[in-house]
C-alpha cells in the first residue's frame, strides 16, 4: 500500500514531540526523501512529496532532540540549502542540523531568524513589546 500523506503521526510514541515541516525548491527533482539521525540514515524512510511549483514538502512529528539530516534528491544526499548549520555527514559529505525545541523556544528562534534576515532587529531588539504610545 502507498502511503502518500505528507504527515507521519509518529508523535504518539514521544510524549515531548513537536511537528515539523521540511520543505524543498527543485525543478529538476524526480524524487526527494529525508534521511538523518531520526530515521537511521533510512534513505527512502521519509519521503516528501510534490506540491507544485517544484515544491516538495514532508511534515512529521519529532522528539525533542538535536538531529542530522540530509535531503535525498535523486539518490544524491545532500544538506539542506535552507539551513546555514552543517556537519560532516557519514557519508562524505555535510549534514543540516535540525534542533526541534519547545514550541515557545521554537517560534521565538524562527522569528528571530526571520526578522534578522529582513534587516528588521538584532538580538537585543527582539522580544520588546511596541505599546504604541511612543
Amino acid at each position: 500500500m502507498k502511503h502518500n500523506r505528507s504527515y507521519d503521526d509518529v508523535g504518539s510514541a514521544a510524549p515531548h514531540s513537536l511537528p515539523v515541516r521540511f520543505e524543498f525548491t527543485d525543478a529538476t527533482a524526480v524524487s526527494v526523501y529525508i534521511a538523518g539521525t531520526f530515521n537511521n540514515w533510512q534513505p527512502d524512510a521519509k519521503p516528501m512529496h510534490p506540491v507544485g511549483n517544484s515544491r516538495w514538502v514532508k511534515q512529521t512529528v519529532l522528539p525533542l532532540g538535536t538531529y542530522e539530516y540530509c535531503l535525498v534528491v535523486d539518490g544524491e544526499f545532500r544538506p539542506d540549502p535552507l539551513v546555514k548549520e552543517t556537519v560532516p555527514n557519514p557519508f562524505g559529505g555535510r549534514a543540516s542540523i535540525l534542533k526541534v525545541v519547545s514550541e515557545p523556544e521554537a517560534v521565538r528562534s524562527s522569528t528571530l531568524e526571520l526578522l534578522q534576515r529582513n534587516g528588521e532587529t538584532n538580538e537585543k531588539q527582539y522580544g520588546q513589546t511596541n505599546t504604541g504610545n511612543q
